[in-house]
């Protein structure tokens, strides 16, 4: 999947130099990206299509990326957005918009690579991936993204989705194996929760779509452990 990016900076050379790191980085790691450039915020949000990552110029003309960035969260929640700076101090308003990051000018691609290095492993625990369950009936294949939890019982696993309820049989152990991969943690014997579907976690129970489940004592501390390392990872 060729992932989309914007670059909204009205200083030629800093877009020519965030351009050029994206060709390193591709070239480097066999990944193609679909870049744009937007000289300032205006013609960004005004633009037709969707962007998965967004490195925002603060310093920008008429209206800055911090108020930019406010008003492309009402129409994008989902994008990852990296501020680019010359002050870091001005990029810590940035938890008002939910940026995933923020890199000061002169930026280094040594500094560049690690920053988009983790923005693209956390847009791919937010893509999910897709898998195969089978039951009687036959086969339904789910995205990761679409589980809320997986409920364990004994050798039926009942899969709690966005779109409704689906069973297999099989084992916590095969669960475990098949999702290593995704933010994925149990909350107690019986639940396997989906780290980005929990909205809220209150004493003992953890909100998961519309469900409340227990969380048990003994799993407690590795859940929260679980939840906190993937809200950091995130930028959630």
């Amino acid at each position: 999947m060729i992932t989309r990016i914007a670059i909204v900076e009205d200083d030629n050379s800093a877009a020519e130099l965030l351009s050029g790191y994206l060709d390193k980085y591709s070239s480097e790691n066999g990944r193609k990206f679909d870049v744009t450039v937007f000289c300032n915020a205006g013609t960004f949000l005004t633009a037709r299509g969707s962007f998965d990552i967004v490195f925002m110029d603060i310093e920008l003309p008429d209206l800055n990326g911090l108020d930019a960035s406010k008003k492309f969260r009402e129409k994008d929640e989902a994008a990852l957005i990296i501020f680019v700076t010359n002050m870091a101090s001005l990029a810590i308003k940035g938890y008002e918009v939910r940026a995933f990051d923020f890199v000061v000018k002169p930026v280094s691609y040594k500094n560049f690579a690690v920053k988009f290095n983790s923005a693209l492993s956390a847009l791919e625990r937010k893509r999910g991936k897709d898998i195969w369950i089978s039951n009687k009936d036959g086969k339904v294949k789910l995205n990761t993204c679409e589980i809320e939890y997986v409920e364990i019982m004994q050798h039926i696993l009942i899969y709690h989705t966005v779109r409704g309820e689906y069973r297999a049989t099989g084992t916590l152990s095969m669960l475990q194996n098949e999702l290593r991969d995704e933010p994925f943690a149990l909350c107690n014997r019986c639940y396997f929760v989906n780290l980005a579907h929990v909205s809220a976690v209150k004493g003992q129970n953890a909100s998961v779509g519309d469900a409340e489940l227990i969380i048990s004592r003994s799993k407690r501390v590795p859940f929260l452990s679980a939840l906190n390392n993937y809200i950091a990872m995130s930028g959630d």
